[in-house]
C-alpha cells in the first residue's frame, strides 16, 4: 500500500482575501502603543470559536490552543473560551463579555465575517489585539492564521478528477459548497472550480447554510430529484460533515459507486474513507494552525514583533496587509491514513478500525 502523503505547498507569500482596505484600519492594525505588554506570562486570552456541529473545534483547537498558551507562558496564561454554535449574534455578545471582562488578546473565529467587524473594531477601541483565526474576519485584525483556503479547493476538486477517470465527461456532478457566510467557503469554491470547470459538467451547485449536514442531505436529495440518480457520478463536498449528509442522501436512492469529497479528516469521514463510503478528506494540521495562534496571540500580548512567526500576509476586504501564518493541507485517501492522522495523533487504529471498520480496515491493510 502507498503511505506517502502528499503535502500541498502554501502558495505564494501573501494571500489577497478581498478587494482594497482602508488606510485608516491599515493603520490602526499596525499601531502597537494601545496593546497590551505583559512580560511576566500572566496573559489572559480569550478564544471564541464558531460552532459545534464541526467536530474539530472541541475536539482539536480548543485544547491545543491552551496546551501552547501554557507551554509559551510557562503556565501562567490562561485562555477564557466560548462557542457561538453558529450565532453571530451570540458571538458578538460574547466579544462584549470579554472587553468588558479586559482580556489581553482575543482569538477569533467569526461565525459570519463580515457581521464581526464591529465586534472587532470595539476590541481595537479597548486596546485589545485580534488574532483572526482559521477565517478572515473583517476589521482591524492584527493577525491572522489558516491554511491556503483555494489551494484546499484545488485539492478536492483534483482529487475528484482522479476518482471520476474516464466518467468525468460522461455524467453531471453536484457541487455542495459550505456557507456563504464564511469567506473560507467562497475560497474553497474558487478553487475546486479553477480545477473543475470545463472537465465536468456541474449540474447541480449548492450553497449550504450553517454547514449542516442535514441542510446537505436535504440539497442532495433536491438534485437526486431533478437530475436523476443515474446521471450523477461524483460529488464535490466542501467537507466531512455535509459529506456524511451526501451519502446518507445517496445511499437512501441506491446510488452507490459515487466519489465524494470532504474536509478536516473528521474520525466519522475517515472511517467512511476506509469504507469505501467517501474518497478522500482534506487533512489540515490543527496543530499547526493552532500553535501559530496562540504564538501570535501571546506576542501581541506582550508587545512584541510578529516578524519572526508570521512568514506570509492576507487581505481582508478591510484590512491590507495582516501578518499571516499559512499552514499546508494534504490529500487524505484510503492510501495515507496511517502517515496523516494517525502518525500526527489525531485517532488511533483502534478508533479509526472500531467495531463494524474492522473488516474494511483489514480489506485495505490499516493494522
Amino acid at each position: 500500500m502507498r503511505r506517502a502523503a502528499v503535502t500541498v505547498a502554501v502558495t505564494a507569500m501573501a494571500v489577497s482575501l478581498a478587494a482594497c482596505g482602508s488606510a485608516k484600519e491599515s493603520g490602526d492594525r499596525a499601531k502597537t502603543s494601545d496593546a497590551p505588554s505583559r512580560t511576566d506570562g500572566r496573559i489572559t486570552i480569550g478564544l471564541l470559536l464558531p460552532e459545534n456541529q464541526t467536530a474539530r473545534y472541541e475536539k482539536f483547537d480548543k485544547p491545543l490552543v491552551e496546551k501552547k498558551v501554557k507551554e509559551l507562558t510557562d503556565n501562567k496564561g490562561t485562555v477564557v473560551y466560548s462557542n457561538a454554535k453558529q450565532d453571530a449574534t451570540l458571538q458578538a455578545q460574547q466579544v462584549d463579555t470579554m472587553v468588558t471582562n479586559k482580556v489581553d488578546v482575543l482569538v477569533v473565529d467569526a461565525v459570519d465575517s463580515r457581521a464581526i467587524a464591529g465586534s472587532v473594531r470595539k476590541a481595537k477601541d479597548a486596546g485589545i489585539p485580534v488574532v483572526a483565526y482559521d477565517r478572515l474576519a473583517e476589521g482591524p485584525i492584527d493577525a491572522y492564521t489558516s491554511f491556503d483556503n483555494v489551494t484546499v479547493g484545488r485539492t478536492q476538486g483534483e482529487a475528484l478528477l482522479k476518482a471520476l477517470g474516464d466518467r468525468a465527461g460522461k455524467g453531471r456532478i453536484v457541487m455542495m459548497n459550505g456557507s456563504s457566510t464564511d469567506p473560507n467557503a467562497a475560497q474553497f469554491k474558487e478553487g475546486a472550480h479553477a480545477v473543475l470547470d470545463g472537465k465536468v459538467t456541474i449540474g447541480r451547485e449548492y450553497d449550504t447554510k450553517e454547514w449542516k449536514p442535514e441542510n446537505a442531505n436535504a440539497n442532495m436529495e433536491g438534485a437526486i430529484s431533478a437530475l436523476g440518480k443515474d446521471d450523477i457520478v461524483g460529488v464535490y463536498s466542501a467537507n466531512d460533515g455535509m459529506a456524511g449528509g451526501v451519502i446518507t442522501a445517496l445511499k437512501a436512492a441506491g446510488i452507490a459507486d459515487v466519489p465524494v469529497t470532504g474536509q478536516d479528516a473528521e474520525l466519522a469521514g475517515v472511517q467512511r474513507i476506509v469504507a469505501g463510503e467517501q474518497y478522500m478528506s482534506v487533512y489540515k494540521s490543527y496543530p499547526r494552525e493552532a500553535e501559530a495562534a496562540a504564538e501570535m496571540a501571546v506576542a501581541l500580548a506582550r508587545g512584541e514583533s510578529l516578524d519572526s512567526i508570521a512568514t506570509a500576509t492576507a487581505d481582508s476586504a478591510t484590512t491590507k496587509g495582516v501578518p499571516a501564518v499559512l499552514v499546508p493541507v494534504v490529500s487524505l485517501t484510503a492510501d495515507n491514513i496511517k502517515d496523516t492522522v494517525v502518525k500526527e495523533g489525531f485517532y488511533t487504529l483502534d478508533e479509526i478500525c472500531a467495531g463494524r471498520y474492522r473488516v474494511a480496515c483489514d480489506r485495505i491493510g490499516l493494522k
